[in-house]
């Protein structure tokens, strides 16, 4: 589990970094709403990889890139959403999953 909260860490520090240099401010709704967003923009692109999306040129490797991409922001939103709202992870994970993470 501490790999899990260390990753957190790192996108917490890493997403404070992008929002004061944009100017964002990250209120409780903005975890949930990037979530969304970032959950969209992983849709787009599978849609374009698996032929139900115009794909603008891209081919195979730009797309499997664009992805996992997608998927790591994806990733990175969930744990800062689970931060932000106080979370644990792990329990959720050994409820849910029934596995415990480590």
């Amino acid at each position: 589990m501490k790999h899990l909260i260390g990753l957190a860490g790192q996108f917490e520090e890493a997403s404070k970094r992008y929002a004061a240099a944009n100017g964002i401010t990250r209120n409780d709704d903005w975890f949930i709403l990037k979530l969304q967003e970032e959950l969209g923009e992983l849709t787009q692109v599978w849609m374009k990889l698996t032929g139900r999306g115009r794909r603008r040129g891209l081919g195979e490797t730009e797309l499997r890139e664009a992805l996992a991409d997608e998927t790591a922001d994806l990733l990175g939103h969930i744990l800062l959403f689970a931060t932000r709202n106080g979370i644990e992870l792990a329990p959720a994970i050994a409820r849910k999953w029934r596995f415990e993470p480590i």
